[in-house]
């Protein structure tokens, strides 16, 4: 039987983990360096084994996985709703896989580090560092799952359309919106359920990261300013693809 995910959105967003997530390591083929552009995300404050926790409940390893499950479940049924509506067919993500340590997973025969998430393109597929996940998603909630997904997906789904821009803001700015329309759209259907206050929270996060303020915007590398960055994903959670240029 078809299970329907739906995840609810917990808890304040503690603004930088989120996003530095989804900033940090969005290269798609390995053409990028995993090391460059914006500053590494911070290291995790709670480690796996531990007990600590938020006070929204978010506690466990299996909830962690069981949430990363539903966040996939729910975007590749976004997604596909997408192409078929557009007559196209769909062709899932391939994995996604965690890793423990740096190098176990590679890129385009780059090394993956630790404290970091992608999407790889060549094996199209979404890794993430899963201490550092799990220690995220424990201090920030699950909508830090549902961010985190939906913004690498997206650069999957750039992929299947043949969208290559000629600097990483624009590939960076895209996936945001991406993600906001995905998320949005999806808690308009039922799919999700969005907390009260939760909205403002993900309007915080954002705001709270970008690049340096010195960072070049056509530097390889560059995700957008803090203003950018927001103005992106909500132009995508309350508008939907139409907002994201898709073509």
């Amino acid at each position: 039987m078809d299970r329907r995910a739906t995840g609810r959105f917990r808890g304040p967003l503690a603004g930088l983990l989120v996003a530095l997530v989804a900033a940090g390591g969005c290269f798609v083929g390995g053409v990028s360096d995993p090391q460059g552009g914006e500053p590494a995300p911070p290291e995790p404050t709670v480690a796996p084994g531990t007990a600590a926790t938020r006070a929204d409940g978010t506690t466990s390893v299996e909830e962690f996985a069981q949430d990363v499950a539903d966040a996939q479940a729910v975007a590749e049924r976004y997604w596909a709703a997408q192409f078929r509506a557009s007559g196209e067919g769909f062709r899932p993500i391939r994995r996604i896989v965690s890793y423990q340590r740096a190098g176990e997973v590679s890129c385009g025969g780059q090394a993956l580090p630790r404290n970091n998430a992608v999407y790889c393109s060549q094996g199209d597929f979404i890794a993430y560092d899963v201490a550092w996940s799990v220690a995220a998603f424990r201090q920030v909630g699950d909508a830090f799952v549902f961010y985190l997904l939906g913004h690498e997906y997206a650069h999957g789904i750039q992929v299947r359309l043949g969208i290559r821009y000629d600097f990483t803001i624009q590939q960076e700015l895209q996936a945001d919106c991406m993600a906001g329309a995905y998320l949005g759209d999806s808690v308009r259907s039922g799919a999700l359920t969005l907390g009260e206050g939760d909205l403002e929270e993900f309007r915080e996060g954002l705001a709270a990261v970008g690049d340096d303020p010195d960072q070049p915007w056509f530097a390889e590398g560059s995700h957008g300013t803090a203003e950018q960055r927001t103005d992106s994903f909500f132009r995508g959670y309350e508008r939907s693809l139409a907002a994201c240029d898709l073509g």
